[in-house]
């Protein structure tokens, strides 16, 4: 078992597997953005409309849809951090990248959510 004040800080090998992790749950949530925005614009509802999100269904799935990705892959790192400590390996690595990807969800939701 680690001892908590001890704290592994410097583990390059946890480092690029946390910083990986963080990429691809950016890029999923990139591409969740796109195509909720690509759905929207394709809507018959907002085919006379000068907006992409013409109406409320729109808003909310655009606003909601890449917040639910960070939110999953924030919950998938803290369950990577629980392993690694678990494991007696370097978790303090993993709990950043879950709290990166937390603020990030939250600054999404924010702005998305003041967008209407």
């Amino acid at each position: 078992m680690v001892n908590d004040v001890e704290k592994r800080w410097s583990d390059p090998d946890t480092f690029r597997h946390a910083a990986r992790y963080v990429v691809a749950v950016l890029v999923l949530t990139g591409l969740a953005m796109a195509l909720v925005l690509l759905w929207a614009s394709g809507r018959a509802a907002c085919s006379d409309a000068d907006s992409t999100l013409c109406d409320n269904p729109s808003r909310l799935v655009v606003g909601l849809v890449p917040g639910a990705v960070l939110l999953l892959g924030g919950l998938g790192a803290f369950v990577q951090t629980f392993r690694a400590w678990r494991q007696g390996r370097a978790w303090p690595i993993w709990q950043g990248a879950g709290w990166f990807l937390f603020m990030l969800m939250v600054a999404y939701l924010a702005i998305a959510g003041g967008a209407g």
